[in-house]
């Protein structure tokens, strides 16, 4: 499958027209992580946005005393690496591949400079990122709930 179809097949990119998954696509490359490979670190410039296919990749950040804990596991479907939108464009979380992953990187710097050109591609873009980040924050927000939910008392 060429990249252009991988990116016009992506879940989270299907709102988007042909000519705006073409930018896109024109934009994109495949890679592939081994497992336990650093995708990025918490804390560094943030460049890239990943289209996972295949594989797990977590997110996690540094806590004293703990050391590096995984906050949340990425899979086929997910999109990692959001922090490239928003100034000061920095990872607030740090990645690596759990096991064998697949992925298309995006060129965001490429994507920017689009988005610059062509108000309509940027917005188009944005909200479709933005949508996926708020599915994402909403199921975090039930694993939450569940986690910290009120033991059931039974007579």
């Amino acid at each position: 499958m060429s990249q252009a179809e991988l990116v016009a097949d992506f879940p989270v990119l299907a709102r988007l027209s042909p000519g705006q998954l073409a930018q896109i696509a024109a934009a994109a490359r495949a890679v592939r992580f081994t497992a336990g490979e650093r995708v990025f670190f918490e804390g560094q410039q943030a460049e890239g946005c990943w289209l996972i296919h295949s594989g797990r990749i977590g997110l996690d950040t540094f806590i004293p005393g703990r050391g590096l804990v995984v906050v949340q596991t990425l899979g086929a479907g997910d999109v990692l690496g959001w922090s490239w939108l928003v100034p000061p464009h920095r990872w607030h979380f740090g990645a690596a591949a759990v096991e064998p992953s697949t992925a298309t990187e995006l060129d965001t710097g490429q994507l920017r400079a689009l988005a610059e050109a062509d108000p309509a591609f940027g917005y188009a873009l944005a909200t479709t990122l933005f949508t996926a980040m708020l599915e994402r924050l909403q199921a975090t927000r039930a694993r939450l709930l569940d986690l910290y939910r009120s033991p059931r008392v039974e007579d």
